[in-house]
């Protein structure tokens, strides 16, 4: 099944102008079953670096499944190149993702630098033009996990942001509904200092490709603030404050700027009420809506879902994964295997029932069956 799978994604998503192609539906149709659009279900579900439990994340392949399963919207992580292009990589670094570490030809660009306060070793988007990029291959950056999404390894390039936006489009037309985008911008401060800010150049790509207000399709989400209010002032799309797994760190952005300011403290009434200032919603770690105890089971539901809600906030928490070695102790398979696929729909029921209003996931077909509000079930 895998096999087809990758046929039909290599069919559709390499070469996705096909799509548009596709037979308008009958008029009769058209009439009793009204365009779907991207916040027309909750919760929203927002296929997590596309439909990346099942192809290799941050590809064209792995967008186009997620659309076809039906997802109402897809995430990019976006990092820049060196000559000023956005494209759809987990991090600036590209060795866990790419095929560059076979690649002699770039082998003096293996480097190690300070990101976001880390010291890492690899090569970085920004030492690369999007021509060379373009060269490279995508692959699984957690085989371990999902040694089946290996074997399409190569199988995908590394998409421009623009890329995404053009499939989504051209897809809008075969699926009949509104597919929204939701991008992630990566390692923020980092790019401002090299004098490759993405901020501008990701709102403009949207406004020339038609997003534009806050009832347009879109979020624009970081981990940093700065960057977020910078952008308030640039657009009126809608933009999402992430936490970082770690209530106690810092955003880069802040510890950068001599603040004290920590997830934490943005996690409290007030501070959500300080974040409803500039974003429309809030992107948690799971965690901070229900924790894990020592045994690695869920604990009880903390009111952060509650005290979002009451600042005029949405929360759309992230990650969910099928996989044992991400879920919680209570919801894993018998089978020893990290890679086996526990009961992912009880850890989703049991989140959705905190009243979450979106939620990333890695296989989004999961949650899209267990959730039951949809303005076209209702139809």
């Amino acid at each position: 099944m895998r096999k087809a799978m990758l046929v039909w994604l290599m069919a559709g998503a390499l070469g996705y102008c096909s799509v548009v192609t596709a037979a308008p539906p009958p008029a009769a149709l058209s009439r009793a079953m009204p365009r779907r659009g991207a916040d027309s279900c909750r919760p929203v579900v927002i296929a997590h670096r596309g439909a990346s439990g099942y192809v290799p994340e941050h590809t064209l392949g792995a967008y186009a499944l997620a659309i076809t399963m039906g997802a109402d919207y897809v995430e990019p992580d976006l990092v820049m190149t060196a000559d000023g292009h956005l494209i759809a990589r987990h991090d600036n670094e590209l060795g866990l993702t790419t095929d560059v570490a076979q690649r002699p030809e770039f082998a003096d660009r293996f480097r190690t630098q300070i990101v976001d306060g880390r010291q890492m070793t690899g090569w970085f988007t920004e030492d690369f033009t999007l021509a060379e990029i373009k060269t490279l291959r995508a692959i699984e950056r957690i085989p371990s996990s999902r040694p089946g999404n290996a074997r399409m390894d190569g199988a995908f390039d590394i998409p421009t942001f623009q890329e995404i936006i053009d499939l989504v489009k051209s897809m809008e037309i075969s699926e009949r509904r509104t597919i929204g985008i939701y991008p992630e911008i990566k390692h923020g401060t980092h790019f401002q200092h090299l004098g490759l800010a993405m901020e501008r150049r990701l709102v403009d790509t949207f406004h020339r490709s038609g997003y534009v207000g806050p009832l347009a399709p879109a979020y624009i989400q970081s981990f940093e603030v700065n960057n977020l209010k910078e952008l308030k002032e640039l657009t009126d799309l809608r933009l999402i404050q992430l936490y970082g797994g770690n209530p106690a760190n810092q955003p880069f952005d802040q510890y950068v700027a001599g603040t004290k300011l920590t997830y934490a403290d943005m996690a409290t009434p007030e501070g959500l009420k300080e974040v409803a200032k500039y974003a429309h919603a809030v992107g948690p770690e799971k965690n901070y809506i229900i924790p894990r105890k020592e045994d690695n089971t869920l604990g009880e539901p903390t009111n952060f879902v509650k005290d979002a809600h009451a600042a005029g906030l949405e929360v759309h928490p992230y990650t969910f994964r099928a996989e044992n070695s991400f879920l919680p102790a209570e919801y894993r398979s018998e089978s020893l295997s990290e890679a086996a696929i526990g009961d992912f729909n009880g850890e989703l029921i049991t989140f959705i029932a905190t009243g979450i209003d979106g939620l990333f996931a890695d296989q989004p077909d999961v949650p899209l069956r267990v959730r039951d509000v949809c303005l076209e079930n209702k139809l």
